[in-house]
């Protein structure tokens, strides 16, 4: 399989992780030729499904960018702060020694888990299961974020919406 980053993916699926596509690699499974340097999830962010996918990570080599202890992700209390004192958007994994292996999770998505996962596109490849988040639900959170590739992805993402006559 040369699906980017199919190590995590296999392993999220093989431990029943609650998560979603976003981001570049989700525009991109959707049709819209583009790059990305990152897997960007939104993850069930019930603490059992958290500290399952800490612990995934942690099998893979992978660790936090920042300083923060990896099992803090679980506390909702913690995220909280994270977004009220520190602004912060998602939290990153990174694999040391390999500086383009970056997961970041999605800590305050402008979506809702459950409304994501019920509107997610399932893609099967070589027997792994990848939940992506469907166009609409694409649109909504690049509209959020507003970043020029964000911008980009928005007005792609539409063109795929008509050319399916949607």
């Amino acid at each position: 399989m040369t699906i980017f980053y199919e190590d995590v993916l296999r392993a999220l699926d093989a431990a029943s992780i609650r998560f979603v596509l976003v981001g570049g690699v989700a525009v991109i499974l959707h049709g819209v030729p583009r790059t990305t340097a990152d897997l960007d999830l939104v993850i069930d962010l019930e603490e059992g499904n958290v500290r399952r996918f800490v612990w995934v990570m942690t099998q893979l080599g992978f660790v936090p960018r920042a300083p923060i202890a990896a099992g803090d992700l679980a506390s909702a209390d913690r995220r909280r702060d994270w977004v009220a004192d520190k602004h912060m958007m998602a939290f990153t994994f990174h694999r040391p020694g390999r500086p383009m292996d970056e997961v970041d999770v999605l800590i305050d998505p402008p979506l809702p888990f459950a409304e994501m996962a019920a509107g997610a596109d399932l893609l099967e490849a070589e027997g792994v299961r990848l939940p992506i988040a469907g166009i609409r639900h694409l649109i909504r959170m690049k509209e959020h974020a507003g970043r020029a590739q964000d911008v980009a992805d928005v007005d792609a993402l539409r063109r795929l919406l008509e050319a399916s006559g949607e």
